[in-house]
């Protein structure tokens, strides 16, 4: 390849809630014996799926194939309230990792859908956020994803609300949000947008480069919604060539001049290491940054009562002057998480 330079986008890969829900699986293996179950993909990435079945992780679709008993963690995406509910029984330990922000637009749907509002919900159809956020109010949700699907609402007696799924790209979520305030100017919004931030970073470090790039290549799994909002962004910012990869064994051979690079909120720095290698760059890295992410999510509340519960009862073994190591999750990163779990398997 005859590369010149690599075009670097910041912020890119894993997210708070990504970040927050890796580390958690984490402990999970490293706390019970395999399997480990996990309700959906952990995150919408094919290559950090693999590294936890490789350590022993089942990745189910339905919560009645994990046995009465085992450990099991529910997805980032969020899940329908029935499925938290059994996932709870028949003596299972389960560990919620739902993204916080996620969680907020499941208490906007469920407080609105009491207070009598229609809710026009924009999301993928068939995406695990998507259901799981439809499953808290069922009968109050109409899905929409086009501007087409909007008008073709019908008109609703009750107020209506409108919420989004949280990976959408800014460009889809705004003509549809147009169309929807047009079609029911009376409309309730949040008073802060249901869309991540760390989306939102990505995306708006992406158009920071993609002017300056003869190909962009994009690092992260197709079932990855907000993946596909920065590829369909590049394409629609008018970029001559946009790649989508899993991995560097992906990259075609022919790429050359400036290479644009960003990673999904799913896909794993060491991911885009391996595609600036393949690269090779003559001139060398220019990472462009856009803002810094200081956000952090701590672990979900069932595992921070068992790691509670664990120091315990070391320091019953180890009496009162014993010393029990302690973990600052906030200053060890996923990507470490994945790789010392790697070394140890």
């Amino acid at each position: 390849m005859a590369v010149d330079r690599i075009l670097l986008a910041a912020p890119r890969g894993f997210c708070a809630g990504v970040e927050m829900a890796i580390k958690a699986l984490g402990w999970m293996v490293r706390t019970f014996d395999a399997p480990v179950y996990c309700y959906h993909e952990i995150v919408h990435n094919r290559r950090v799926v693999e590294r936890f079945e490789a350590l022993g992780v089942v990745f189910v679709d339905d919560i009645g194939h994990v046995p009465a008993g085992a450990p099991v963690m529910l997805s980032a995406h969020g899940s329908a309230p029935e499925v938290v509910t059994a996932a709870g029984s028949t003596g299972r330990f389960a560990v919620d990792a739902v993204c916080p922000l996620v969680t907020k637009v499941h208490h906007e749907v469920k407080v609105r859908a009491g207070r009598g509002y229609r809710i026009v919900y924009v999301g993928h159809e068939g995406h695990e956020e998507a259901v799981g956020t439809m499953a808290v109010a069922p009968s109050a949700i109409s899905r929409v994803e086009s501007v087409e699907e909007v008008v073709a609402l019908p008109s609703f007696d009750e107020p209506v609300a409108l919420l989004a799924q949280t990976t959408l790209s800014h460009r889809d979520w705004a003509d549809v949000a147009e169309a929807a305030k047009g079609r029911f100017p009376d409309m309730w919004t949040p008073g802060r947008s249901d869309l991540c931030f760390a989306t939102t970073n990505r995306q708006q470090a992406l158009l920071q480069i993609v002017d300056r790039c003869d190909a962009m290549v994009v690092v992260g799994s197709a079932n990855s919604s907000n993946t596909r909002a920065l590829e369909s962004l590049a394409v629609d910012a008018g970029c001559r060539r946009v790649i989508r990869i899993n991995e560097a064994s992906e990259l075609p051979d022919d790429l050359h001049g400036v290479i644009g690079l960003t990673a999904g909120a799913s896909a794993p720095e060491d991911l885009v290491a391996q595609v600036i290698d393949r690269l090779a760059p003559k001139t060398g890295v220019e990472e462009v940054r856009v803002t810094n992410e200081e956000e952090y999510f701590p672990p979900p509340r069932q595992l921070r009562d068992l790691v509670d519960a664990v120091s315990d009862a070391l320091r019953v073994t180890l009496g009162a002057t014993g010393a029990v190591p302690s973990v600052d999750d906030r200053a060890v990163d996923a990507s470490d998480v994945l790789a010392s779990l790697e070394a140890t398997a």
